[in-house]
């Protein structure tokens, strides 16, 4: 049965699809099955696998509103080696969220995509528009834990506790399995002293929730989806690259702990 894990933020910019990517990436290149949703209309995760977006046949938006096979929507992303699949999306999935409103399961219509899939991927990486919606309720009813990326500075914060309190409800009303993966700190730059000072309340506050891997301020790390590809494909010896390896190993570890604590 695979792992779903949610990257989600109700902020944007936050590094949401760069650490979707990224993750999905480093974990195939440690030789697990991967499978990367892309549950944004914008596209972003699907352009920055190297996969045209406006060129699809088929996206997350048909499997969520027919009832066509997931294996006729998915795209192989076949570097860095051995690769990972994507559940790509355009702008059409804008509709899904219309379409899903009058339905009776509207919010376990991906819960149940993804269970077809199941047994194939043991890990699988959802990127969540960044807004509280009918997409994101979904891909938070279907996850087992959720990533939150976090931007170290004032307002991200605020929005932190917005979104735990989202979970939280989903957790009582919805998915009582749903946990939080983790904090990861995104786009860091030490030398800033704000930034500084909220890591440090992160830490004081949710303590082991917060990975140890931080994601630095990296220049290859965002020139990467330019070029369709993934930062350890784009410059493995990057800063950020090696980062998010590092996250990567970081959330096998989590994983594996709480599968034996069970």
């Amino acid at each position: 049965m695979a792992n779903i894990i949610a990257i989600a933020n109700q902020k944007g910019g936050v590094g949401k699809t760069t650490t979707a990517v990224n993750l999905a990436a480093s974990l195939a290149a440690m030789k697990r099955r991967v499978l990367l949703v892309d549950l944004d209309p914008q596209g972003n995760a699907t352009m920055g696998c190297g996969i045209d977006k406006h060129t699809l046949d088929y996206t997350s938006c048909d499997l969520l509103l027919t009832e066509i096979p997931i294996a006729d929507c998915i795209q192989r992303v076949t570097e860095p080696s051995p690769g990972f699949d994507l559940l790509p999306s355009n702008a059409d999935l804008t509709a899904a969220e219309i379409g899903l409103i009058d339905s009776p399961d509207r919010e376990r219509r991906l819960s149940k995509v993804l269970a077809s899939a199941a047994e194939a991927y043991e890990l699988v990486v959802i990127d969540c528009p960044p807004s509280l919606n009918m997409l994101t309720v979904n891909a938070l009813v279907a996850a087992r834990g959720v990533l939150i990326p976090l931007q170290c500075e004032y307002y991200a914060l605020e929005g932190l506790s917005s979104l735990l309190d989202t979970i939280e409800q989903i957790r009582e009303s919805r998915n009582p399995a749903l946990c939080i993966e983790g904090i990861l700190r995104t786009m860091h730059d030490p030398r800033n002293n704000l930034a500084n000072q909220v890591s440090t309340q992160l830490i004081t506050h949710f303590k082991d929730q917060v990975y140890r891997t931080i994601i630095p301020r990296n220049v290859r790390l965002a020139e990467a989806p330019s070029h369709g590809q993934s930062a350890l494909l784009y410059d493995p010896q990057s800063k950020g690259a090696i980062a998010y390896l590092a996250l990567a190993g970081e959330v096998l570890r989590r994983l594996d702990k709480r599968q034996q604590a069970a």
